[in-house]
Order: C-alpha cells, then structure tokens, then sequence
C-alpha cells in the first residue's frame, strides 16, 4: 500500500519557503511551450508523473525530486528535448510503441509539444500521428504504470508540464484572499486529545492524535478538525475505528457546539469541519439539529455559485456570516440508495469540493513515504490531485501524519511541512494545500509552514 524510503531532504525553514514561492518564474502565453527549465510531465488524467524506471518511462506517484521524476525541457531545432535531471545525457523519447529513455543526441529524444488550452499540452513524434499516452484503465484496475507512443486522443495524450520550482505570487490583503488562496492548520483526528473524553479501547488511547482539547485547539489557532463519527444507539459519536469499550466518548454535537459558540463570538474567523463518516444520514441530521446556532453560521458553497464563480474572499465571507464549512467523507452514491442526501442538510460531499493526498506516510516509527498522490485514485475512482473545472479550483487537503501517532516522529515531520508542501504535494496537485493536516499540531512548529504558505499564491 505504501512504499517507506528513508528521506534525504533536509527541511526548509518558513523564510526559505516563502522566499522561494514569491520569485516569479517566467510565464509561458496561453499558446506557448513552456519556457526552459525543470518540469515535471504530468498526466491529466492520473495525476501522476512520467519517471525513469530503468529505462522505461513509466507514471508514477509524485515523489518530489526524488524518484527520477523531473525533466529539464530545452529546445532542440524544431522540436524539444526532455532531459531526466539525474541522468545527464538521458532523455524521455521512444522505442516503437514503448516510451523509453534514450540518448539526447538521438532522434527519437525529440517531441513536438503541441499546447491543447488549459495548460495542457500534447508530445508527439514530430512527423506522425504518435503521442505520448497513458494506456486506458482496464476493469477492475488502475491505468497501467508503462506509458505508451501511438494514437491516443483526448486527455490519455493529455499532459501537464508543471513547475518543480513554481512561480508564485504575492498573497493579496487578508480580506481579499480567497478561500482556496489561503492555508489553514488542521488537527488530524482533533477529538483523539484525551482531554475532552474518551476516544477509543484501552491500550490504543495510549497513542493520541492531539494533546489538547478542541476548545484550546480553537484558541491555538486550528482552523480545520478532522472528526472520526461512528454510529451508536446514543447517535454519532467520536471514536476511533470503533465505540465499543471506549469510556467517555463525545457526541459529534458537542464538538460542533463548541466551534459554533467559537464562531459566534470571533465573526472575522473561518472553520471547516471532515467528517470520516460511518452514520446514516437521518442520524447525523438528528445529530446537527442539536447544535445551538448552526444554521446561522453553516456555509453552503452549493448555493453560493462557488461552482460557476470560483471562491469567495474572506471578507466576503465575514459580511455573510456562514463561516462554518462541513465536509462528509461518504459517498452521494450511497445516500441516494438511501434516500436522504447529506447536502440537503448541509453538509457538503468532499469529493466534490476538495482533492486529498494519501492518508499515511508509513507506521509510527522509521522511515516516511513523501510521496503526495490522490486518496482517491484506485481501481474503482479516478480523482487526479491536479482535478480542477473551469471557474473552479477544488480545496487541496494536504495530510502529513503517520499510522499512528508518536510524539516524537510527529514533532520530526511536523518540522518537516514547510518543505514536503513546496517541494512534493504543490506541484503533485498544481494547487497550493489549503489544509495541512498533522498530529500533535503542538510539537514541530506546524503553524511556521502555514505562516510560510500564506505569504504567496499559486497560480
């Protein structure tokens, strides 16, 4: 499931991030080959990145500048050249209907890089009717890694050249910041503190994701709470994995009482709430019927045009009051098979609004996994981290949080953010991270990197 590598990047402190995110890099025009430089050649349908895998190009999950993935693309006569950064004199080119590595100084190097619109381009075999594709998706299956050369149309010969070092702009006033410009900190697992109650069996709340409540988590400054809720006969609870032999649990009302009397009482501030939802839709509508003031300050961006017009300013936001954002894990799908959809009471399907990197980086202790792909890319769902619409840029969660939480692994990553967010799940998602979503959000110094993310936009 994970592929645990020992991490030779030594972390970038928040002024080096923000230094680096405000150069502006040259711009290509609309209908224009990118400028010369380090690119990564990214799928549009996948996400994923063309790599050097002994010779045969294959897509693989972004991996930063690590796992042979970045490409110096240059001009080469009336073509261009793409050059593997940890192989000098090796370029992306063909064999038959292969993609392979070869020599630069070979024919078969050379591509014709046709721009599609959107930032999306097509490399062909300059002369014929040949392009770089990714294979189609067989059933029951994910696209195979291999890439191929032939006469594939549509977004499988779709390509994204992206930055490894992308431009950035300066972040605009606080108030005229929209939401998907500005990065919030989130607490994976918010209610696994030990604080406000119980939160699972015996032996595994020895291991909690927090140390502090969700009140003092409010007033250091979290803005985003990752809630686990599992039905029980007292309704939704917060537990993990499981409610039985948990003492003291807390009821998903609770919580949401305790952020929406936050709100109230702080008009500038700006919440979201995940839910990993195993409850019925009738008992979570029960569950927020009880929260005192919800429906004063619940944003619904599927009644706002936020589809159609992109994202509001914060201060937008602030003069309408709706400051409270809540996300289910739970599929449309199945809710209709039941009947009652979550939206029609306000809470939003993620899927729909968001795109969310994997979920672990490994077990508790050892070495991570950096590498940044889609939570939902597997056999039977295709939701790239580069997905955008016209108009429309989904919120990117970002997590950075192991198997299970130990406080001393936690406080090293958490020191890493700045530069796992710059260097590998910025351009594997093309979209600054607007959630950084860590344990123990008290040790490492997490709000540094979000400090650091909120000087700069990406475009």
């Amino acid at each position: 499931m994970r592929t645990p590598h020992a991490l030779l990047a030594t972390a970038v402190t928040a002024a080096a991030l923000a230094a680096a995110a405000v150069t502006p890099a040259p711009a290509a025009g609309a209908d224009a080959v990118p400028p010369p430089g380090t690119y990564y050649v990214q799928s549009v349908v996948t996400g994923l990145n063309a790599a050097d895998a002994s010779g045969t190009v294959e897509q693989h999950r972004p991996r930063g500048n690590e796992g042979r993935q970045q490409w110096t693309l240059r001009p080469d006569g009336a073509g261009h050249l793409l050059e593997n950064t940890d192989s000098p004199g090796s370029c992306l080119g063909r064999a038959g209907d292969r993609a392979r590595t070869v020599s630069c100084t070979a024919a078969e190097a050379r591509w014709q890089i046709t721009p599609l619109g959107a930032d999306r381009y097509a490399l062909a075999d300059p002369g014929a009717d040949r392009r770089l594709t990714v294979a189609p998706k067989p059933a029951g299956a994910t696209h195979p890694a291999p890439l191929s050369v032939g006469s594939g149309a549509g977004d499988l010969a779709a390509w994204y050249l992206t930055p490894a070092d992308a431009p950035g702009g300066p972040m605009p006033p606080r108030g005229q910041r929209t939401l998907d410009q500005v990065t919030f900190l989130t607490a994976h697992n918010a209610y696994a503190n030990g604080v406000d109650g119980g939160f699972a069996p015996p032996f595994v709340d020895l291991f909690p994701n927090q140390s502090r409540g969700i009140q003092q988590q409010l007033a250091d400054g979290v803005r985003g709470f990752m809630l686990d809720v599992h039905q029980t006969p007292d309704g939704a609870i917060l537990c993990h994995n499981s409610c039985t032999l948990v003492r003291r649990p807390v009821a998903l009302w609770v919580d949401l009482q305790r952020i929406v009397d936050f709100l109230r009482a702080r008009p500038d501030e700006f919440v979201t709430v995940f839910l990993e939802d195993y409850v019925d839709p009738g008992v979570l509508r029960a569950e927020l019927d009880r929260v005192q003031g919800l429906s004063e300050v619940l944003y619904r961006p599927d009644r706002t045009g936020v589809r159609e017009n992109g994202w509001p300013t914060m201060d937008e936001v602030a003069a309408d009051g709706h400051r409270l954002l809540i996300f289910t894990d739970h599929s449309r799908e199945a809710d209709r098979s039941a009947g009652l959809t979550r939206d029609t009471f306000g809470v939003m399907y993620q899927r729909e609004w968001t795109v969310e990197n994997h979920w672990s980086m490994g077990p508790g202790v050892g070495s991570s996994d950096w590498s940044c792909y889609s939570r939902w890319y597997d056999a039977n769902t295709t939701i790239p981290l580069t997905r955008t619409e016209p108009g429309f840029r989904p919120l990117f969660v970002m997590n950075h949080f192991r198997d299970a939480a130990v406080a001393s692994t936690a406080a090293t990553d958490n020191a890493k953010l700045a530069d796992r967010a710059r260097r590998f799940c910025q351009p594997a998602a093309r979209k600054k991270p607007t959630y950084l979503a860590v344990d123990r959000y008290d040790l490492g110094n997490p709000a540094a990197a979000v400090d650091a993310l909120n000087t700069y936009t990406y475009p």
